[in-house]
């Protein structure tokens, strides 16, 4: 039977078939040595074939089919190389707050860049705005400039005032839509507001830290009312690239891309060589400091290191 996993725990697989069905699996052994160094050789978002043993309640998940992309990230766990968190995407929602609790730039780059490399359409959600003092709200126009200036969506949103669900309830019809973002951006609660029978569990800020607690414990897909699906994923801490050679990193910062072919080397790595585009559009504004900097960061950043936290 061919199916679609629509939740992930770790070991177990919760499938569902072209009739909707659904049905508890684990992976057959051979999948663990196929030199799949992942914590999850599946994710949610796969399409698999699986059996079903007569007179048992759980099945085996026998293949997997090719995946048009995936968002793929380090993993906490030194002994894997990485932790897939979606598969076969139509369009990432990265969810971004500048208080209660505060992602930094570093933390949404390099989303974006991993994203990026797998040819998925990110949009930026600058979520609980109805916390924001004249401060923060200048602070978001600045960031939301530099972000449209290279291509990205922004949208601004308050699940509590219901300010712009709509907007996201288009951006999702139709589409396999996957939503990231550290614990205690809002997630839950965005996705509460776009299709309100999810019901899905939401909690507090933490007080003592600003920082949010993992309400979301497992991936799973969720059909929504308006068509489309919504993958909701744990929150992240922090976010480390991998599979990606340290020459090919600029390829995925489009405004850096863009100007690479103005250095006076091919090769220019926009670190230390002289007559560098790059680093002269940094100078002068026309690439934003913060960027250049998590450009930088990816470029010095430790092979071995398997975990990068860019959170609180």
């Amino acid at each position: 039977m061919e199916g679609l996993i629509i939740k992930s725990t770790g070991s177990n697989y919760l499938v569902k078939d072209k009739n909707n069905n659904k049905f508890e699996c684990k992976i057959k052994g051979k999948f663990r040595i196929k030199g799949i160094r992942s914590t999850n050789p599946l994710a949610v978002g796969d399409n698999v074939d699986f059996v079903m043993p007569e007179n048992e309640q759980l099945g085996f998940i026998t293949n997997i089919h090719d995946r048009k992309n995936y968002i793929i990230r380090k993993s906490i766990n030194l002994s894997k190389r990485s932790h897939i968190i979606a598969a076969n995407i139509d369009s990432a929602f990265l969810i971004v707050t500048l208080i209660s609790p505060k992602t930094s730039t570093e933390f949404i780059d390099r989303y974006l860049v991993s994203a990026q490399a797998y040819n998925i359409p990110v949009n930026i959600v600058f979520n609980k705005i109805d916390l924001y003092d004249n401060e923060t709200l200048e602070k978001l126009k600045d960031l939301k400039s530099t972000y449209e200036k290279i291509g990205y969506n922004c949208i601004e949103t308050s699940a509590i005032k219901n300010i712009n669900i709509q907007k996201i309830k288009d951006l999702l019809k139709n589409k396999i839509n996957v939503i990231s973002g550290h614990s205690g951006v809002g997630k839950s609660t965005l996705i509460n507001s776009v299709d309100n029978k999810l019901n899905l569990k939401t909690s507090e800020i933490s007080d003592s830290h600003n920082s949010g607690k993992h309400t979301t414990t497992a991936s799973e897909m969720y059909e929504i009312n308006n068509g489309g699906y919504i993958i909701d994923t744990p929150g992240i801490k922090g976010f480390g690239i991998i599979d990606m050679d340290k020459e090919e990193i600029y390829h995925f910062f489009p405004e850096i891309f863009k100007l690479s072919k103005d250095c006076q080397y091919y090769n220019c790595t926009h670190v230390h060589e002289p007559n560098c585009a790059v680093k002269k559009a940094v100078e002068n504004g026309e690439i934003s400091q913060s960027r250049y900097k998590s450009y930088l960061s990816l470029m010095i950043d430790d092979d071995d290191n398997k975990y990068r936290q860019t959170g609180y």
